[in-house]
């Protein structure tokens, strides 16, 4: 198997994946912190624990390497050096009001090992966790009222979002919100010192800093020459445009990225919330976005600099063209019944993992799309997804793939 980052469509064989199971930091959501965390409901952490660990089960039984975002974070946090430079980064991007307790928790995080230091960092870090000896300031009493010091981190769970493999490449997502900066912080850390992950050599496409916010939930690899990119709630156009200009000008096959311009929404979060791929010339839609759509393409010119253009075709005439195929099976979530789906949709009914070509990974509570997909030939693997589901994102959302066979 190649243990390097391989990923030229959203349909290979899937040889890597990188998860996180969840832990204590889904025990941190209360109702008075959703809309800052970006929840809408608590999942119940036992049960989500099994249905994740049903997930990773489902992967593993098809020859697919499971690896997991605690471990591979702490194992490029080894060296002290290392420790001392992410722990003043945390620090600085969580935020923290008094100058004392950022000092105390830095002592604190220091004094752990590599795996504790990210579990707490991903748990979140309670007031009551730490002994601030300081004097009295309006900084320390304006945040009295908020338990905790660094906020946890519970959308850490859909691993799409914070890095995108292409190609032979990672972009080091800059999220759009403060929950989940520090998500790719981590990941950063993980490109920089974790070989075993992202050998050298692995090209970088974005970075963690930005400035412009892109989230990994919005970038789909079409083919060996087309990635799609959503222009949505969580991406801007001024980040597309840079890693448009970093992948088309770098050294590998792809010559064009089409932008989807999605309605901005909650429930159509990212782009891989209302359309996915599921084999080579089927795709799964929500019936929603299908038109009028905006489209561009970004191209090289001749000159060397990015040339945008708006493609007049609909969805399906224009994936024909790109993709070369005589015909395309758009799959619509919920069957096209209106009421069908807009509830699958926002279970995620659309947010499919193709493991393989016209084989894919869906929630089971999603029946009605799972159904019209088998239908359509493609071999679904359901999972269980009472819990894992409340925090809107699917089986793709919740899987960074690393490694992928050509097609």
């Amino acid at each position: 198997m190649n243990q390097g980052v391989s990923v030229y469509s959203e349909i290979g064989k899937l040889n890597k994946v990188l998860l996180h199971r969840l832990g204590e930091e889904v025990e941190g959501l209360v109702p008075d912190n959703f809309e800052r965390l970006l929840f809408d409901d608590i999942p119940y952490l036992a049960a989500a624990q099994r249905e994740h660990d049903e997930f990773a089960k489902v992967l593993r039984e098809n020859d697919i390497e499971v690896l997991y975002f605690l471990e591979e974070a702490a194992a490029s946090l080894t060296a002290e050096t290392v420790r001392e430079s992410f722990v003043n980064e945390f620090l600085s991007e969580s935020e923290i009001l008094s100058p004392y307790a950022c000092e105390a928790i830095h002592d604190k995080l220091m004094k752990m090992t590599p795996e504790d230091l990210v579990t707490q960092c991903i748990a979140g870090i309670r007031k009551e966790q730490i002994e601030v000896k300081a004097p009295n300031s309006l900084a320390a009493m304006v945040a009295m009222d908020y338990p905790y010091y660094t906020d946890p981190m519970p959308n850490l769970y859909f691993t799409r979002d914070p890095g995108s493999c292409i190609g032979d490449g990672v972009s080091v997502n800059c999220m759009k919100t403060d929950a989940r900066k520090r998500e790719s912080l981590l990941l950063k850390y993980m490109y920089n010192y974790n070989d075993r992950l992202f050998p050298n050599g692995t090209n970088l496409w974005y970075t963690h800093e930005g400035p412009y916010h892109i989230e990994g939930g919005d970038i789909l690899v079409l083919s060996p020459e087309i990635v799609a990119v959503g222009l949505s709630l969580r991406t801007s156009p001024q980040a597309i445009s840079c890693l448009a200009e970093k992948l088309l000008k770098a050294d590998n096959s792809f010559k064009k990225i089409i932008v989807f311009r999605i309605p901005v929404k909650r429930a159509f979060m990212h782009l891989d919330t209302v359309f996915t791929m599921v084999d080579y010339d089927k795709f799964t839609i929500h019936p929603e976005i299908e038109g009028p759509l905006n489209l561009y393409e970004l191209t090289l010119g001749r000159d060397g600099s990015t040339q945008i253009s708006v493609i007049t075709d609909n969805l399906e005439a224009l994936l024909k063209t790109e993709l070369k195929l005589p015909a395309v099976d758009l799959i619509r979530c919920g069957g096209g019944d209106n009421i069908a789906a807009q509830r699958e949709q926002w279970n995620d009914g659309s947010n499919t993992l193709a493991i393989a070509p016209g084989v894919v990974i869906t929630y089971d509570r999603n029946y009605v799309t799972n159904e019209l997909l088998e239908k359509h030939q493609i071999k679904v693997l359901t999972i269980p997804s009472s819990e894992i589901s409340r925090g809107r994102g699917g089986p793709r959302c919740m899987s960074m793939p690393i490694n992928r066979d050509e097609l």
